[in-house]
């Protein structure tokens, strides 16, 4: 029993922490030269990667949702939540096959397969979540014609938002998973038993 509610309280406390560093690493993002503008570069979705690998693909999905919460009471939202709930799915698509992959296997080959397929799944499920739920949104701020120049400008020949995301914001968003995956599988071991409280 009390084993259970130490191992309770340790997912607590670690999905907490870890849902605080991927909030503060929201703040830190770029803009990439073959994207929009409006669309930004950060690694926020590392720490839930760790705590998916720790402690399973629900850890994973908390440190997101830790993180979308913080964003909207500190920060507020620009997007009326529609670009906050898209990424807390995105999110999700990445650290639960990542989680579920590495907990049947933990070796580093099943560490780097896992981040990649869901790295993956990320990059298809952002085609759906942009042109189902946030484009049609962005269109009562920013015209679609409007979204489809700035596409544009970059690459003249995409004539639809299904080419531009198909062309831009999938690729984008798989780079994007495979970055923050890049990273955990480099720090993840040295940090495992400090996670895991058996340092």
């Amino acid at each position: 029993m009390k084993a259970n509610k130490r191992v309770n309280t340790r997912f607590l406390v670690v999905s907490a922490m870890l849902g605080a560093v991927a909030f503060a690493l929201m703040f830190i993002d770029f803009s990439v030269p073959f994207m929009p503008a409006f669309i930004k570069m950060d690694i926020s979705d590392l720490p839930a990667l760790i705590g998916a690998y720790a402690m399973g693909p629900v850890s994973g999905c908390v440190i997101e949702l830790i993180k979308i919460v913080l964003h909207l009471v500190i920060r507020g939202t620009t997007t009326g939540y529609v670009g906050e709930l898209s990424n807390f799915i995105l999110g999700c698509f990445f650290v639960i096959p990542a989680g579920l992959i590495y907990k049947l296997n933990k070796t580093k080959k099943a560490a780097v397969i896992s981040a990649i397929v869901g790295a993956l799944a990320m990059g298809l499920m952002s085609f759906i979540t942009n042109l189902w739920l946030v484009y049609p949104i962005y269109y009562n701020f920013m015209p679609k014609d409007a979204i489809i120049q700035a596409y544009q400008a970059i690459l003249p020949k995409v004539k639809s938002i299904e080419e531009c995301l198909i062309i831009f914001n999938v690729p984008f968003t798989t780079i994007k998973g495979l970055l923050s995956a890049a990273i955990t599988v480099v720090i993840y071991k040295p940090l495992s038993p400090i996670i895991k409280g058996k340092y």
